[in-house]
């Protein structure tokens, strides 16, 4: 039986009002902005002709203050998924232009449907965030419906790598979706995510604020530390996303996209050398390390504008994914501090549950000393650190650059704490503290008494790194795999994570530890 044409027309007419979302106008105003529209996104996503659409015929069932009578095309966002260089990823992006993309009970409803088939298929989930908050008009089935979502946030968490893409406005509770994921991408403008903002501020506080200084990318990328990655535009964030989605696996059970064709590569990097001061003293540029070592220099790192102290991000070293590790001698010294702790414990949790191979630069002269520190909470949340690598099952490899004072030598993932096998420079210096500490408690007798107390302490320290310091001395106990020359580096490490690949750890049985939070 042919369909009446009365039907195929009805169907047709549908599908346009979705395409057209809040109508051309107020999509060219965006794009005038240099925004694209929500379904632009997710085409921009994913490759050519691999969409599918869910729930495009969803509405709202708002039955107050005139709601009744409004259509709100996809009630407000697209869902659905494509291919992204062919893995499935599962993905929303909310419409700005349809009632300003607020969140209603059924727009709340598509949003999870997304994230349970994510669930369910084991894929990768990307949120396109850009919503005006909760639909007033609904009232609690507004609030249900974030409730939902952030519920199953939480379900999603540790099985499959979650992503969000904050492109727009983002307050009050809608900011709570965004942190609760893995990876937050913000635009540089265009964009704010706050819990409260400038006006609110000042009403209760009586504090004069403005958007940049609570909700702005910048803010969020290098002060409160919410923000990953910074993108300058739509296009950009899209791009990063991608990029992001290269070195992840689709979920917890599957390993991350290694390249085992790619030959081990044991040919050694003598300009790697050229980049160690001459002495400790002297900051080390650690980012110039890691790129000698990596595959063609490509080091994504993450946090990159945040607690600038320690460097993450991710790489491949003969074609193995790894999630980097560095403390970073041109800020702070490297030391570590609260920041930092926080930023490196959730990185290597992730790496953990999504099975990517961690490997950890020690120059770290300890913890960060202060007033302000010990205030805020730094022997929590430096606990953070022991806590995540001592629970983390994935392989573990270390390379000891120069400093390890101390605690924060085992809060960097010494053997004690997990490592599989640990590498260490001739350059190494592994201590309970640095020289010149330990030569002011342990010698100041002989301090006193010399008539040239500087040159006196100077000797003294020279003394105790050779006799108390030396990676010999560690490795002399066990305690560290081998010390090797830093040309060296690229080729152990690529030959140890091949061999470390299957590693299996059996843990005891829990729900889970209790991280100090």
């Amino acid at each position: 039986m042919a369909i009446p044409q009365k039907l195929l027309e009805t169907l047709e007419q549908r599908r346009k009002s979705v395409a057209a979302g809040g109508g051309e106008d107020k999509i060219q105003k965006r794009r005038d902005k240099g925004l694209l529209s929500a379904r632009e996104r997710l085409l921009a996503l994913f490759e050519e002709n691999s969409f599918q659409e869910f729930g495009a015929h969803i509405r709202h069932t708002a039955r107050h203050f005139g709601m009744e009578a409004k259509e709100l095309p996809a009630d407000g966002v697209i869902v659905g998924t494509g291919y992204v260089d062919g893995k499935q990823i599962a993905a929303f992006s909310q419409d700005f232009t349809v009632a300003a993309g607020t969140l209603g009970k059924m727009h709340a409803h598509k949003m999870v449907d997304s994230m349970r088939y994510a669930l369910k298929m084991g894929v990768p989930m990307v949120a396109f965030k850009d919503s005006g908050g909760a639909r007033i008009q609904e009232g609690v089935d507004a609030l249900s419906g974030y409730g939902e979502v952030f519920y199953n946030n939480v379900l999603l968490s540790g099985v499959v790598p979650q992503i969000a893409v904050v492109a727009g406005p983002c307050a009050g509770g809608a900011s709570y979706s965004p942190a609760l994921m893995d990876f937050i991408v913000m635009t540089e403008s265009n964009a704010h995510m706050f819990i409260t903002g400038p006006e609110v501020i000042k009403a209760v506080t009586g504090r004069q604020t403005s958007m940049d200084e609570v909700g702005s990318a910048a803010v969020h990328a290098t002060v409160s530390g919410n923000v990953h990655f910074v993108a300058k535009d739509d296009q950009h964030a899209v791009a990063l996303v991608r990029k992001l989605l290269s070195y992840l696996p689709a979920n917890n059970s599957l390993d991350p996209p290694h390249h085992l064709a790619t030959d081990i590569d044991l040919v050694e990097d003598p300009e790697i050398e050229a980049l160690i001061p001459e002495t400790s003293s002297e900051p080390m540029d650690v980012s110039a390390v890691i790129r000698r070592i990596v595959d063609d220099g490509d080091f994504f790192e993450v946090h990159a504008g945040f607690a600038r102290n320690l460097l993450i991000g991710f790489a491949r070293i003969s074609g193995v994914v790894v999630g980097v590790l560095a403390n970073n001698p041109m800020e702070k010294a490297g030391a570590l501090d609260i920041d930092a702790s926080d930023k490196g414990a959730r990185f290597i949790r992730f790496c953990n549950v999504f099975n990517i191979p961690l490997v950890t630069f020690v120059d770290v002269p300890g913890f960060l000393p202060g007033v302000e520190q010990e205030r805020g909470g730094i022997i929590r949340h430096g606990a953070k650190m022991l806590f995540a690598y001592a629970s983390a099952t994935v392989p573990k490899l270390t390379v000891i650059l120069r400093k390890a004072y101390g605690g924060s030598y085992l809060a960097m993932c010494s053997q004690e704490m997990g490592a599989d096998l640990v590498f260490a420079w001739p350059t190494a210096e592994i201590a309970v503290m640095g020289a010149e500490g330990a030569v002011n408690i342990l010698y100041r007798k002989q301090l006193q008494e010399a008539e040239d107390r500087r040159a006196k302490a100077a000797e003294l320290a020279a003394d105790y790194r050779a006799e108390f310091a030396s990676p010999y001395l560690s490795a002399s106990r066990g305690y560290i795999t081998d010390v090797i020359r830093p040309s060296e580096t690229r080729g152990m490490l690529a030959l140890a994570l091949r061999k470390t690949l299957d590693k299996r750890e059996v843990r005891p049985p829990k729900k889970h530890g209790d991280i100090p939070l």
